[in-house]
C-alpha cells in the first residue's frame, strides 16, 4: 500500500502518475492507462492518489514515485497597470500593478529580459503583484512586464514602457573652425551638444548678451572684428524645467584674410595668406616663432610680401603668423594661425579586454587629428548610437562579448580612419534553476 499525505478531495487531479523505475504503472488523466504488467493487481485510490499492489512478484523490487497536478483554473486576462508613464529623472515615483484571472497564481516582474529584482529603489510587494520603483533614472524606462504563473498554465502581460526625461547634461560647445582666431569676412560656425530626453531648446550669448538665434547651431557669415567677443550657449529642457550653460568660446577677428576664399588649409593642399591694409603701405614683414620668415621651396612671397603662399601645406607649417606692416605715419600688426589640418591617423581604442559580467566597460577612442576627430563606434560590424571618444555601458552582458571597432573622422579633411578590432570578453555565469514539484 502506497499511501500519499493528501487530504482527501472530491474534485479531480488534474494529472496523476505513478511509475516504477522506467515502467508506468497508472496514468490518469481524462482516462486511466494501466501498465499491461499490473492488470489486475493494483488499485488507485482517486480522492488521495494512494496506490494498492497486490500479488508482488520478485520483478516489483525498486522505486516507486508519483507525480500529481491538481486541478485549477488556468491564467487569463493578465494586464498590467501604470500609475504614471511620464516622469522625470530623479524626481519621479511609479507603480505598476499586475492582475490576472486564476487560482494559486504567483507574480515575476521582467525588464526587457532581465527578471526584477528586490533593492534600495525597488520594492514588491501583494505578493510580488505590485512593483514600486523609487526615484526612476533614464534606465528604468523598460519594457516592463508581469509573468503569472499556476500549477496548471503562464500567462505574460503585453509589454509597458516608460517615458523619463532626463538632463540636459553634458554640455558641449564645438567652434568650427576651431582656431579661435579669425580674418575679417571668414564664416564660422559654433555647435551646441548635450544630452536631453526631450530634445533640449537652445539660446546663444554673446559676452553675457542674449542673440536673436535659436537652434542648436550658430552661423556667423562673413564676420567682421566687432563680432569678437565670447560665445556661450544654453540648453532648456521644457519637462525636467532644468537647463545648462556651456563654458564660453573665444572668438577673435583680425583685419587679415586667407586667400582665396578657403580659411580650411588641409595638410597637403595649397593655401595663401594674405597681409591686407588700407591707405599707403610701406613695407610688409612676416614673422613666425618670434624670427622674420624666410622663404623655402614650400613656400612663395609674392606682391611685395603681401601673399603668403604654401605649395604643399604640411604639419610643421602649422603655427602664428605676424604680418607687420608700415609706413612713415603708422605702424600695425596683424596675427594669422596657421593649422595644417590632419588625419586622423592612428586609432586607437583603449580599455579592458576582459570583464566579468555586471561590471562597467569603459572603451576610450583616440587618434592623431587636427582638428580633433568625431567618433563613430560598432560592435560587431553594428553601428552604436555613441559619437562621444568614450563608451561607456553600465552592467554589461555576455551578449556584450564581441569586436568592437572606432572610427574615427575629421570634418575638415573629410577623411576617416578605422581602429584595429578591439575584442572584449565578459566573464561570468547566467544561471537558470528550473524546478519540478512532486508529491511522493
Amino acid at each position: 500500500m502506497f499511501t500519499t499525505t493528501l487530504t482527501p478531495t472530491e474534485t479531480p487531479f488534474l494529472t496523476l502518475a505513478w511509475t516504477s523505475g522506467a515502467k508506468n504503472i497508472i496514468t490518469s488523466n481524462t482516462v486511466n492507462i494501466t501498465g499491461p504488467e499490473y492488470e489486475g493487481r493494483i488499485t488507485l485510490f482517486p480522492s488521495t492518489g494512494s496506490l494498492e499492489l497486490r500479488s508482488l512478484t520478485l520483478d516489483d523490487a525498486g522505486e516507486y514515485s508519483v507525480v500529481i497536478v491538481p486541478a485549477g483554473e488556468k491564467v487569463s486576462n493578465v494586464l498590467v497597470t501604470s500609475s504614471s508613464t511620464d516622469l522625470v529623472e530623479f524626481s519621479g515615483s511609479v507603480s505598476l500593478s499586475c492582475s490576472a484571472s486564476g487560482s494559486s497564481l504567483s507574480f515575476l516582474w521582467l525588464n526587457g529580459s532581465s527578471e526584477v529584482t528586490a533593492s534600495d529603489r525597488v520594492q514588491l510587494t501583494d505578493g510580488g503583484s505590485s512593483l514600486t520603483i523609487i526615484t526612476v533614472t533614464r534606465f528604468d524606462q523598460g519594457p516592463f512586464r508581469c509573468s503569472v504563473s499556476s500549477p496548471v498554465s503562464t500567462g505574460t502581460s503585453d509589454p509597458v514602457n516608460l517615458s523619463i526625461s532626463y538632463g540636459p547634461e553634458n554640455i558641449n560647445l564645438i567652434l568650427s573652425p576651431p582656431q579661435g582666431y579669425f580674418a575679417v569676412g571668414s564664416d564660422i560656425s559654433l555647435t551646441c551638444s548635450v544630452g536631453s530626453r526631450p530634445p533640449a531648446q537652445f539660446k546663444w550669448f554673446l559676452n553675457g548678451d542674449q542673440l536673436p538665434d535659436t537652434g542648436s547651431e550658430l552661423r556667423l557669415m562673413n564676420v567682421q572684428m566687432s563680432q569678437s567677443g565670447n560665445y556661450s550657449c544654453q540648453a532648456f529642457n521644457s519637462k525636467t524645467l532644468r537647463s545648462q550653460t556651456s563654458q564660453p568660446s573665444a572668438i577673435t577677428v583680425l583685419g587679415a584674410s586667407f586667400t582665396p576664399s578657403t580659411n580650411l588649409p588641409v595638410e597637403g593642399t595649397s593655401v595663401s595668406l594674405a597681409c591686407e591694409a588700407s591707405g599707403s603701405v610701406f613695407t610688409r614683414n612676416w614673422i613666425k616663432d618670434g624670427s622674420y620668415l624666410t622663404p623655402t621651396d614650400n613656400m612663395i612671397l609674392s606682391d611685395n610680401n603681401r601673399v603668403l603662399t604654401f605649395n604643399t601645406v604640411n604639419r610643421k607649417d602649422s603655427g602664428e603668423y605676424f604680418c607687420q606692416i608700415s609706413n612713415p605715419v603708422s605702424s600695425d600688426e596683424f596675427t594669422l594661425i596657421v593649422h595644417a589640418y590632419n588625419g586622423p591617423e592612428n586609432v586607437q581604442i583603449k580599455g579592458p579586454n576582459k570583464i566579468n559580467i555586471k561590471g562597467t566597460l569603459k572603451l576610450t577612442c583616440s587618434a592623431e587629428s587636427t582638428p580633433s576627430a568625431r567618433f563613430t563606434w560598432f560592435f560587431n560590424g553594428r553601428e552604436i548610437p555613441n559619437n562621444s571618444a568614450e563608451y561607456i555601458k553600465e552592467e554589461v552582458e555576455l551578449s556584450d562579448s564581441g569586436n568592437y571597432i572606432c572610427q574615427a573622422w575629421n570634418n575638415i579633411t573629410e577623411r576617416t580612419s578605422s581602429s584595429v578590432v578591439h575584442g572584449l570578453t565578459v566573464t561570468g555565469t547566467c544561471l537558470t534553476v528550473i524546478i519540478f514539484i512532486g508529491l511522493i
